[in-house]
C-alpha cells in the first residue's frame, strides 16, 4: 500500500521518502543513533494486521555503512500465536523463545574472514563501506516450522529501524530469482517449479551487459527450504542470513565457491543454527 500517506503506517524520528538515481524510483531512508529511535511500521497500529499470507517475504533494503540496524517480524501461526521474527547486526548469536527469534545479520565483506580463525565473531557487527543492495527472501513457513515446530499463518506487521535504505517489500508463495530474465524463465519453464523473473515493482535495474549478481546481493533464508538448489548450492548456502555472492537458484551452470566464502558460512551456521534440530528437517 502507499507508505507515503502516512495513513496506514506509521513513522518516528528521521524517517524520509528519497528519490534514488540509481535505483530509479523512491526509497525511504531510516536513520538515527539508535536502531530503536527511528522506524517505519506497517500497519500503523499493533491492532491492525497486514494480513498477508505469502510464504516467502521480499525484502529489498541497504544497510548504511558503518551503522547497525534492527527489523522486527510478527506473524501468526495458525495456533493463533503471534511470533516475532527479528535480524539485526546488533545480534551477536542466534536466540530463541517460544514467541520471538533473534538471528544475526551478517553482512561484513567475505575478506574479513581469517582463514586461521574459523571460530572468530569478527564478521557480526556494523555494515561494511561497501555494502551493496541486497534481495532478503524469508521462507517465513520454514522458520517457524524449523525454528518453532509452529504452522505459519500470515504475516501481521513488520518495523523497519534504523540505520537503513528500503525500496520496498511483497510477499508471495512464488520463489523470485532476480536474476533471470522472463524469457529465460520461459526457456527453462521455471513457472512449473514454482520460481519465477522478480516482479517489476521489486526488480533492481541492470544496465546492459551486466549481471544482477555482479551488482547486488541475494539472501535467502532458510535455504534448505527450496527444493530447487541443487546440491553444492544448497550447502554451501544452508546458514540462516548468510551473503553468498552467488544466486540460490540459476540456470545450469556450475558455481565454485572460495574457501574464504566457505568458512564465512560455516561461521554463521555456528552462531544462527538452532540448538536442536530433527534429522528429518536436514534431509
Amino acid at each position: 500500500f502507499r507508505v507515503e500517506e502516512w495513513k496506514r503506517s506509521a513513522k518516528e524520528g528521521d524517517v524520509a521518502a528519497l528519490t534514488d538515481a540509481r535505483l530509479k524510483g523512491t526509497i525511504y531512508r531510516i536513520r538515527g543513533a539508535l536502531p530503536a529511535s527511528s522506524y517505519l511500521q506497517l500497519p500503523r497500529t499493533g491492532t491492525q494486521s497486514l494480513g498477508l499470507v505469502g510464504r516467502y517475504l521480499y525484502l529489498l533494503f541497504r544497510p548504511m555503512p558503518h551503522k547497525h540496524f534492527v527489523v522486527h517480524l510478527d506473524v501468526a501461526t495458525e495456533e493463533n500465536q503471534v511470533v516475532r521474527i527479528s535480524f539485526s547486526t546488533l545480534f551477536k548469536e542466534f536466540k530463541s523463545t517460544a514467541t520471538w527469534l533473534q538471528f544475526p545479520f551478517v553482512c561484513g565483506a567475505v575478506e574479513d574472514l581469517a582463514d586461521d580463525c574459523p571460530a572468530r565473531l569478527g564478521l557480526t557487527g556494523a555494515a561494511p563501506a561497501d555494502v551493496r543492495w541486497t534481495c532478503l527472501v524469508l521462507d517465513l513457513h520454514s522458520i517457524l516450522s524449523l525454528y518453532l515446530s509452529r504452522h505459519y499463518s500470515h504475516l501481521k506487521s513488520i518495523k523497519l529501524c534504523s540505520n537503513l535504505l528500503v525500496k520496498n517489500l511483497c510477499t508471495s508463495d512464488l520463489l523470485f530469482d532476480p536474476g533471470v530474465t522472463f524469457s529465460e524463465a520461459r526457456h527453462a519453464d521455471l513457472a512449473c517449479r514454482g520460481v519465477a523473473p522478480m516482479p517489476r515493482e521489486m526488480a533492481f535495474p541492470v544496465p546492459k551487459g551486466r549481471k544482477w549478481h555482479d551488482l547486488y546481493d541475494y539472501i535467502r533464508f532458510p535455504s534448505e527450504g527450496s527444493t530447487l538448489t541443487c546440491d553444492s548450492i544448497r550447502k554451501s548456502c544452508s546458514s540462516p542470513l548468510a551473503a553468498s555472492e552467488n544466486p540460490v537458484c540459476q540456470l545450469p551452470q556450475t558455481v565454485t565457491l572460495t574457501k574464504a566464502v566457505q568458512d564465512r558460512l560455516s561461521l554463521i551456521h555456528q552462531i544462527t543454527s538452532p540448538k536442536a534440530v530433527s534429522v528429518l528437517w536436514m534431509r
